[in-house]
């Protein structure tokens, strides 16, 4: 099998530089670590409460998450055809040659559309574990909570990931697969404690199906956007889909990490696939529970002496995490802080796992020649066989991402949306171009058959809608503490990449290199076994 997987990647024009130490369970085990629901849902739960409430984040959930699956399952039929860690950005560039399009102009936007939604990914999975590790030490040692501390401890987890996945990817495929577990035996906990073992009254289903929350700000004050975006339901409903949409994000790893997994063409893409499906399921069991132990009795005190509910209480929780003091309320301090202690896990678990998909995607691209400093990005350390230069960079850029959070409390809410976008347009487009392909696309053994083009329409579809939505106001007013800088990071970063482009890239830039002959690509091999050994 090994040699299979090796003499496919030298069909697609590289060597077997990266160790092969992955099986099926494990390339799956990458991509639902990733999403981890235990990550996107909860992080991103304050704003849930706040832009739809109960109603958009269950109902929302399975709407976003029967969308995903589409765009999964239009990835999984191209990953099979090209397992290459390059992914997305190689994928475009041949089928866009297959369509009789630019293959090199659709492989230079596709990567840097990824590269620009990965760093913002692991950004925001690092950052919203800061928090929640934040809220931790808050509550057993008495760790201030405010953005300093937070953006230090955003700090410590990103050097310990860029340590860990320095180490080699034996070690990070053994946590991938301990990761799965952990987030099974989270999710179940939650649900005992919010559903079973609550001390206080739980809000019924139909409730958590129908209660919708608008607390975007107050329209009437606000003039503009007021009435004209917030002032409307619907609006803030769809916005409030950014919590099921970056949750279902980062699937792509399982593509990213093909060339070091076994029977790549088949292996990777039922870690798409799977990933997304079993994240929806579990998912939604996940937040359907967390808002049943939201008690709605008035049996808690507000700062200024008024009795509130539990999800007043949540909302002003002094951790500046609502889902901890829901499960603080559920069944006291200690409990509520186990549970935390095991959601602080599952996100740390999900963090590694991002700057790896992150890494070995810079790694690719820069094998490539498409990052600047290429040569140096690219290099593999011979001992671990990981593209360790790669892992800083990775780790290095998401740092930056989150800084704004320094001053802006919309920041986090920013980063994700920048993630949705980046990831969604890499993820679509090679989707798209396989439509444009039709029968001249070369299927791999996983493949949709007759289903290939309706699914793939739909999916574009939903994609385009879901990239103008988080362009959007999120908070009102505007201001320069609640403005959505996606559009501007998108503005900088890929005009920048346009204006490179047609100065200079499209002069050189052919799109993914052919790394030499196969005498060639197995001396690189050879080289790489004499430094390991």
């Amino acid at each position: 099998m090994a040699q299979s997987d090796t003499d496919q990647l030298h069909s697609l024009g590289y060597a077997q530089e990266l160790r092969r130490g992955m099986r099926t369970f494990s390339n799956f085990a990458v991509s639902f670590t990733i999403i981890s629901i235990l990550s996107g849902c909860l992080t991103l739960f304050l704003f849930a409460m706040n832009t739809g409430g109960p109603a958009v984040m269950t109902i929302g959930w399975l709407v976003v998450g029967f969308f995903v699956t589409l765009v999964a399952l239009g990835m999984a039929e191209v990953a099979s055809s090209y397992p290459t860690a390059g992914g997305l950005y190689y994928w475009s560039a041949k089928l866009a040659d297959q369509a009789g399009g630019n293959g090199a102009a659709w492989s230079w936007f596709v990567g840097w559309f990824n590269l620009v939604g990965q760093v913002a990914v692991t950004a925001g999975i690092d950052f919203g574990l800061s928090f929640f590790l934040n809220a931790l030490l808050n509550l057993t040692v008495g760790y201030p909570v405010d953005p300093p501390h937070t953006i230090l401890l955003y700090a410590i987890v990103l050097v310990i990931h860029g340590l860990l996945n320095t180490f080699g990817i034996r070690l990070v495929a053994l946590l991938n697969d301990v990761s799965v577990w952990w987030h099974v035996v989270g999710v179940a906990a939650i649900v005992v404690v919010t559903v079973l073992l609550n001390q206080h009254s739980r809000t019924d289903i139909g409730t958590v199906f129908s209660k919708f929350v608008d607390n975007t700000g107050d329209t009437a004050a606000n003039p503009w956007p007021g009435p004209l975006l917030f002032g409307i339901p619907l609006y803030v409903m769809l916005i409030g889909l950014l919590n099921a949409q970056y949750t279902l994000t980062g699937y792509d790893a399982s593509a990213h990490m093909s060339e070091e997994t076994h029977d790549a063409n088949l292996s990777s893409p039922r870690g798409i696939l799977f990933s997304v499906v079993v994240s929806v399921i579990f998912g939604f069991i996940l937040l359907v529970a967390m808002n049943i132990g939201i008690t709605p009795d008035k049996v808690f005190t507000a700062a200024d002496g008024s009795a509130v509910d539990g999800y007043a209480h949540a909302l002003a929780s002094p951790t500046g995490v609502p889902p901890a003091q829901i499960w603080i309320d559920a069944i006291g301090q200690s409990g509520g802080i186990f549970i935390l202690f095991l959601v602080v896990g599952a996100q740390f678990f999900c963090g590694m796992s991002s700057v790896t998909a992150n890494s070995r995607m810079i790694y690719a691209f820069s094998r490539d020649g498409a990052i600047p400093g290429s040569s140096f990005w690219h290099r593999i350390n011979p001992r671990t066989r990981t593209p360790t230069n790669s892992i800083w960079l990775a780790a290095v850029g998401a740092f930056i991402l989150g800084l704004p959070y320094l001053y802006s409390p919309v920041a986090y809410a920013a980063v994700t949306s920048i993630a949705v976008i980046g990831l969604y347009v890499a993820y679509i487009a090679p989707v798209f171009l396989r439509l444009r392909a039709g029968s001249r696309f070369q299927e791999g053994p996983w493949t949709l058959g007759r289903w290939s083009r309706p699914i793939g329409i739909v999916a574009t579809i939903w994609v385009i809608f879901i990239c103008v939505m988080f362009l959007l106001p999120q908070a009102q007013p505007i201001t320069i503490n609640t403005f959505n800088y996606t559009p501007v990071v998108f503005l900088v970063v890929l005009g920048g990449a346009a204006i490179w482009y047609a100065v200079s890239a499209k002069n050189w830039f052919k799109g993914p290199k052919v790394q030499g002959s196969a005498e060639e690509l197995a001396a690189i091999e050879r080289d790489l076994e004499m430094a390991e050994a």
